[in-house]
């Protein structure tokens, strides 16, 4: 009896041995800096990284794999002390909102049909479009509201509308959008050509009264060549873009929406 005990005793000992020489051979050491950084991270996991989630996203950081500037939501004080227990720089960029590239409401979109489907941008899309006659608009059905995690962005007379204050760019409004109406752009940016239809001026006449007609009045009023009709409807190239206000106050559907520094919209289309 004792010769078996013996043996057992012996094995056991030396499977110890070897288990405590592999947990050390094979330890991971645990970056004691993720956590810290998780926690001053905006925690929506939203996306906006590229990464699964905040905590993938500070490891990433702390990895050297990722920078701060992809992350949209987490504010720049946050940021300022991840940098300091990183040693690294903010990477600071000039912040971005989302903005809908569409005036289609229901005061000047004309509607096509009465829609039953599921209320939802993505499923309409899919069958007819909705119900507004311009496919090329905001259909109306709030799948971005769903998805903004910081309820930056609402349907307003059945155009999305977001609220500068609130959205943090994370741009998952952007992502899920089928008809491509929203953009990020530059906070500082104050002048956008709330249109996307590629439709003819005669054509789109008859389909809403708040559409680019393509008339080039605005390109050729632009100081800075910074506005161009392509596909029948205008477009600014923000970097040339000095935000002058020129092409809204010569646009005569009064499309383009621009906001002086004082937060005064001195061109604005009255409602008939």
């Amino acid at each position: 009896m004792i010769q078996p005990i013996l043996i057992l005793g012996i094995m056991g000992a030396a499977f110890g041995i070897l288990l405590g020489v592999a947990a050390k051979a094979f330890k991971v050491e645990k970056d004691e800096r993720v956590e810290k950084v998780s926690d001053l991270l905006a925690g929506a996991n939203c996306g906006g990284c590229g990464y699964a989630g905040c905590g993938a996203f500070a490891e990433a950081l702390c990895a050297g794999r990722a920078n701060l500037s992809d992350c949209p939501s987490t504010k720049a004080e946050s940021k300022d002390r991840i940098a300091a227990i990183l040693g690294v720089s903010t990477g600071a960029e000039d912040p971005k909102v989302a903005m809908v590239m569409c005036s289609g409401n229901c005061n000047s979109a004309v509607l096509h049909c009465e829609y039953e489907g599921i209320t939802d941008c993505i499923a309409a899309s899919r069958y007819g479009g909705g119900d507004k006659a311009c496919s090329f608009g905001c259909i109306g059905y709030g799948s971005c509201a769903d998805v903004c995690q910081f309820d930056a962005i609402h349907v307003v007379d059945n155009v999305a509308v977001v609220d500068r204050a609130k959205c943090t760019a994370c741009g998952m409004c952007v992502d899920i959008c089928p008809q491509h109406v929203i953009e990020l752009v530059e906070l500082k940016q104050r002048t956008f050509v709330k249109c996307k239809s590629h439709d003819k001026g005669a054509s789109l006449k008859n389909i809403c009264s708040a559409g680019c007609l393509g008339c080039r009045i605005c390109e050729k009023s632009c100081p800075k060549n910074a506005i161009k009709v392509t596909d029948n409807v205008a477009r600014i190239d923000y970097d040339l873009c000095v935000n002058c206000g020129i092409c809204a106050s010569k646009c005569p559907r009064k499309i383009i929406d621009f906001t002086r520094p004082d937060g005064v919209k001195p061109y604005v289309k009255e409602e008939a």
